[in-house]
This record gives structure tokens, C-alpha cells and sequence, in this order.
């Protein structure tokens, strides 16, 4: 059997596209960001956006999933339960996330950021609870991934706000994250 591949150039044109909106987003707002100022600067028309992407929010999404899932060594994380490793990692992506916006984040997008932030950490969380606590219900469980996906994301929030490290900022704060997981 043979793997399927993304041919290079679809590779290649997603990469423009990505390149395109980063750029644009150092220069505009969000808002202001429309789908002709991408194609110009990606200079493709308007077809082939619209063959890789729905729309500026898929892309959006798409950017910032990226920047995400790149800070995570999800390797490390599938041979991982949850605990003070796995929050400790996932929270210093998301700082590191977090820093990387901070030069590009205009208002406009912080609700989508967060969103997509906690989207994510759910979905990574998840399994990481399943393998912690098999006997829960999964809807126990999808709801406890959720909530701490909130707290991740909330806790880097307040973490721009301070001069510590990620790991220095989350460490004190981990029994409080793991406090009674297993009741």
C-alpha cells in the first residue's frame, strides 16, 4: 500500500497563502484584511485561494493552528498522562504562542486566538485524561478537558502580564490545575 502525498506545489501555495496573511497581519487589523490584499501579496488569484481555503477565518485558523501544533512536541505528549509534564508542556506552547502574537496580535482576533488556543488544548488534553482516568464517562471527560484548556489559556493570559518564565509561572500553580482530578 502506498502512502498518499500532498503534492509540493499544493504545499508550496498554502505556504504562499500562510506567508501572505502573516505579512498583512503585521501591516493591518484583521478586519481590514481582505481576500484581494492575500492574493496580490501571494500573487495567485482568486480561485486558488478559494481551493485551499473557505475563507480569511479558515486561514486564519489554519495560521494559527499551525504556530500552535509547531511548539507542541506532540511525540512527547502521546507517551504522556496528565500531570505536571504534560501541563508544563502544553503551558509553555501556549506562552510560546502567545509570544510569537504578541508582535502580530491586533484586536480583532484575540477571541479567535483564544478559541482556537482552547479548541486545541482540548483536544489534546482529551486523550491525555483518558489515559489518566479510563474509568470516567467520556462526556465527564471531554467536559474536564474543556475546563482545563480554559485554565491553560487563562493562565497565559496572566502570565503576559508578569516577568517570570513559562515554567516558573505555571509550576506553583499545578497543584491547583491537578487538585482532584481523581474524585
Amino acid at each position: 500500500m502506498t502512502e498518499e502525498k500532498t503534492d509540493l506545489r499544493i504545499l508550496r501555495t498554502r505556504r504562499l497563502i500562510m506567508d501572505a496573511f502573516i505579512s498583512l497581519s503585521e501591516k493591518k487589523e484583521f478586519s481590514d484584511i481582505r481576500i484581494t490584499d492575500i492574493t496580490e501579496e501571494a500573487m495567485i488569484n482568486r480561485a486558488t485561494f478559494y481551493y485551499h481555503y473557505e475563507d480569511k477565518y479558515d486561514l486564519l485558523e489554519k495560521v494559527l493552528s499551525e504556530v500552535l501544533l509547531f511548539n507542541l512536541d506532540k511525540k512527547a505528549l502521546n507517551q504522556m498522562t496528565w500531570g505536571n509534564q504534560a501541563v508544563i508542556q502544553l503551558f509553555t506552547a501556549v506562552a510560546d504562542f502567545q509570544n510569537t502574537l504578541s508582535s502580530r496580535c491586533h484586536q480583532g482576533y484575540e477571541e479567535t486566538i483564544a478559541r482556537i488556543i482552547r479548541e486545541h488544548l482540548s483536544v489534546i488534553i482529551y486523550p491525555l485524561l483518558q489515559k489518566d482516568t479510563p474509568a470516567k464517562e467520556e462526556d465527564i471527560l471531554r467536559k474536564m478537558a474543556a475546563i482545563l484548556s480554559w485554565t491553560i489559556y487563562g493562565a497565559s493570559v496572566e502570565w503576559k502580564k508578569s516577568t517570570l518564565s513559562p515554567e516558573g509561572f505555571i509550576k506553583p500553580l499545578l497543584p491547583f490545575i491537578l487538585h482532584r482530578l481523581d474524585s
